[in-house]
């Protein structure tokens, strides 16, 4: 059975990481996936890994332009959608006294005025009944050594989602948070941590984590498509921790 049988599923960030793997897994259960991402060459190529018809649109979610031209070619495209992933993010840990204006603004622009901005444009597209997913992060509710800027712009968006499920509910639109903890995807190099130093800074996070490791793209997907589908039909306004019990460490 596929639980996505004929919606419309957009995701931003949807080029990479959890965004990609979330996008392949709707894909497999019958969504017609639209994806964004920033740059050409590496929308391309998600859009030919996803495969069952994904439709990849370029352009950056600090943006206002760039939602409204992806509303207008959803709804002109496939007369509206169904589920909406705002996954698109940046992180750069830094210490508070070493954050720069650059860094704080560049942090916000993408993480919380590109999902305030983006479901604003998207909202009308979207049919009455569906679902709005808003990705947070662990760092929002948990203190992390030099994630302060990060984390602000996180809690943020977690509000956001919790006014717009109350804002949105004479259309019946869900609107959920999904928090991932530590995962496995290549947003660790953009951290700054090497190949060389990668199985120690492993080590490291998985002894944080009750489960004992790092969480799988995957793993992401799978709790998206719960909040996504009927299987989370009665799911609405909350911020659903995804971190092997990080949370409670």
């Amino acid at each position: 059975m596929q639980h996505l049988k004929d919606k419309v599923a957009v995701i931003t960030g949807g080029n990479s990481g959890i965004g990609k793997a979330t996008a392949r897994l709707f894909a497999q259960e019958g969504a017609q996936v639209v994806i964004t991402g920033r740059r050409q060459d590496v929308v391309d190529q998600a859009v030919n890994e996803i495969g069952h018809g994904a439709v990849g649109v370029v352009g950056d979610v600090a943006d206002i332009e760039h939602h409204r031209t992806l509303a207008e070619t959803v709804k002109n495209r496939f007369g509206g959608l169904d589920i909406y992933i705002a996954n698109a993010a940046i992180i750069n840990l830094t210490a508070s006294g070493n954050a720069t204006p650059e860094d704080y603004d560049r942090h916000f622009a993408i993480n919380t005025r590109g999902v305030f901005f983006g479901v604003q444009a998207i909202e009308p597209v979207i049919r009455d009944g569906g679902s709005i997913i808003v990705t947070s992060s662990l760092a929002a509710t948990k203190v992390l050594p030099d994630h302060t800027v990060y984390a602000g712009s996180k809690a943020a968006v977690a509000a956001f989602a919790k006014n717009w499920a109350i804002e949105f509910k004479h259309r019946r639109i869900r609107v959920n948070i999904l928090s991932p903890g530590p995962v496995d995807t290549a947003i660790l190099g953009k951290l700054g941590v090497s190949e060389a130093d990668r199985p120690a800074f492993e080590h490291h996070m998985a002894s944080l984590i009750p489960a004992g490791r790092l969480g799988q793209p995957e793993e992401l997907a799978r709790a998206a498509l719960f909040l996504a589908s009927e299987g989370g039909s009665f799911v609405n306004g909350i911020e659903l921790h995804v971190d092997g019990g990080m949370t409670l460490a």
